[in-house]
């Protein structure tokens, strides 16, 4: 499939050549007529009539160099078309799919975790430990859950997608097997952070995968659909958890992972095909044999098969962008370092410390509405997971509704700038203000939310009608998941060529300040009230607001500042590199001598 979708850059370079060429021919031709045509009216004007042919004469004078203006305007826009080879050859179903296989992979995280709730009461009394204990469960499956992406995400940058998809899922598979026949709380511990472990990795490949095939025109959507599968799984998760553990038990929980997850791995085997682009480029360039799904390895082979002579240049050419991708990439153990490096810069970090900020008011608002709404409503554990509805329908709308909003207000502020966006090829973004783009996207919602929060705790604290608590979660999942999404999407727009281990920075702040949110929500809301709990938590959000005001000012130069050192650093290698070879080269030469 790789070769029939192989793309190159002749055909608009050809047509921009052409282009060129006949508009530079017509200033020729309209210069020399217009010349002609001045002369001939110079020399055969009688002298009666000087002065009006002196007057004509001037007039095409002035419209021969207007036309060759215009001529020369045009030449100028001919020479700004976008050529070059395309962003990405995958088309617009093929994006879909791929992305839908995304969203199915970063639905296993959060349904692990959350699928987890209904049983704890079960799993106490089975394995004869106390409530406290179990929930340490909890808090070392969300430290993993930001721990393991560091190094998945390093390591799909480093390798491509595919493997460590494959890495992953037989791992979290292996996990379910052991949680399910597990006996004692110790075997409990470390089989939940080994699910942990193989499950949270997909969260940054997805985001990497989004990069690989959508530019930053047409990201946010994709993006969008991307994160639907994180979005949905804690709205899902516990009533499928309430129902299981009700009807076949704790251990069909594990089970039940067991069988998604074989089956999600033989369509990845089957379907999904490599996306990282330093293994495949924009696409066209096919990886190793071993990386390919099965369809596109059988479409491969058939089409060597049926004229082997006719596809010999373009095998070998292949092979030889390959053996160049293979050599750019510089296989090491996975540094989960690395994500540190890019939380220390300052656009960066300040990001993703806002970021992590309304992820832990999410999850606050999560850990605490199972106890909350069993004291004010008196719900049991079914009732409690289909309470969780509205709140996940609030978080799937806006993962899809965000999305569109990112991309209509791109090309918006592109509009205004008088920027031309490149879908096809991809933006040059060092002029192109993306913090303003996409934070002026949040900016209401987000102080919605912020509102929502205060009233969430006070309409709490007086015992509200149900009605009204369940629309507040919805309105706080619909605002924070759209506020937190689209700062997720301009994380990568800030590190394009690291998209998976940036993501796995930013899930590994917000999981580990979640954590230790969730691990004091409950004691917060005992010692200082309901309402004036989540006063405080919506307080911290809006006198810290002022971080993305910052980022719109001064994050464009910062950004600047990050690429022009990239690019010193860059060319200090390649002239160390360049000096090594020609060292080495001379003292070859001398020992031939």
């Amino acid at each position: 499939m790789s070769s029939i979708l192989r793309s190159t850059a002749s055909p608009a370079r050809s047509s921009s050549t052409v282009t060129a060429s006949t508009v530079t021919a017509s200033t020729v031709t309209a210069s020399t007529v217009t010349a002609s045509t001045v002369t001939a009216s110079t020399v055969t004007a009688p002298n009666v009539g000087a002065k009006k042919s002196l007057v004509d004469t001037e007039s095409r004078r002035a419209q021969g160099q207007m036309s060759m203006r215009n001529s020369l305007q045009d030449l100028e826009a001919v020479s700004q078309v976008p050529s070059g080879p395309a962003y990405s050859v995958f088309n617009v179903r093929q994006k879909q799919f791929i992305v839908f296989m995304v969203a199915c992979g970063g639905f296993f995280s959060p349904l692990s975790a959350n699928i987890y709730f209904p049983a704890l009461n079960p799993l106490s009394h089975d394995l004869h430990v106390s409530n406290e204990l179990i929930n340490l469960s909890l808090t070392s499956y969300m430290m993993f859950q930001g721990l393991a992406p560091t190094v998945f995400g390093d390591l799909a940058d480093m390798t491509g997608r595919r493997p460590v998809y494959f890495i992953g899922f037989i791992v979290y598979i292996g996990a379910n097997i052991g949680l399910a026949l597990q006996n004692n709380y110790g075997a409990l511990m470390v089989w939940r952070c080994l699910q942990s472990t193989g499950s949270s990795g997909t969260v940054a490949l997805g985001s990497g995968v989004v990069a690989d095939i959508a530019s930053s025109g047409e990201r946010g959507k994709y993006i969008g659909i991307a994160q639907f599968g994180l979005m949905v799984a804690p709205a899902i998760a516990p009533v499928l958890g309430g129902i299981l553990t009700q009807f076949l038990g704790w251990r069909s929980l594990f089970w039940f992972l067991t069988i998604l997850a074989v089956a999600y791995l033989i369509t990845l085997m089957i379907t999904f095909p490599e996306t990282g682009r330093n293994v495949v480029g924009n696409g066209s360039i096919p990886p190793q044999d071993w990386n390919m799904s099965l369809l596109d390895y059988m479409k491969v082979r058939k089409i060597q098969h049926i004229d082997e002579s006719s596809h010999t240049a373009s095998r070998q050419e292949l092979k030889a962008a390959q053996a160049q991708l293979a050599r750019e990439r510089k296989l090491r153990w996975p540094n989960p370092l690395k994500t540190v490096h890019i939380i220390m810069e300052k656009d960066v970090g300040m990001l993703l410390l806002y970021n992590s900020l309304i992820y832990t008011a999410f999850y606050d608002v999560m850990a605490s509405l199972p106890s909350l709404f069993a004291q004010i409503y008196g719900f049991n554990d079914l009732q409690i997971g289909l309470s969780f509805i509205p709140f996940g329908v609030g978080c799937a709308i806006a993962s899809i509704l965000f999305g569109k909003l990112v991309d209509l207000n791109y090309k918006r502020v592109a509009k205004q700038i008088g920027f031309h966006i490149d879908i096809k090829h991809g933006d040059d973004m060092r002029n192109f203000p993306i913090e303003k783009a996409r934070i002026q996207v949040i900016i209401i919602p987000l102080y919605i939310g912020i509102a929502c929060i205060l009233c969430w705790g006070w309409t709490l604290e007086r015992n509200a009608p149900l009605a009204v608590s369940l629309i507040l979660s919805f309105l706080i999942g619909f605002c924070l998941t759209g506020s937190f999404h689209v700062m997720s999407a301009m994380l990568i727009d800030l590190y394009p060529l690291s998209p998976a281990t940036a993501t796995a920075a930013n899930n590994l702040v917000r999981c580990l300040m979640g954590a230790a949110g969730t691990a004091v929500i409950i004691q917060m809301i005992n010692s200082m009230g309901r309402g004036w709990c989540f006063t405080f938590i919506a307080a911290v959000i809006f006198f810290t607001s002022p971080i993305v005001w910052a980022e719109v000012r001064w994050g464009p130069k910062w950004r600047e500042e990050r690429r022009l050192r990239v690019e010193r650093i860059r060319e200090e290698r390649e002239a160390g590199q360049g000096q090594t070879e020609a060292e080495i080269g001379v003292v070859s030469r001398e020992k031939e001598t």
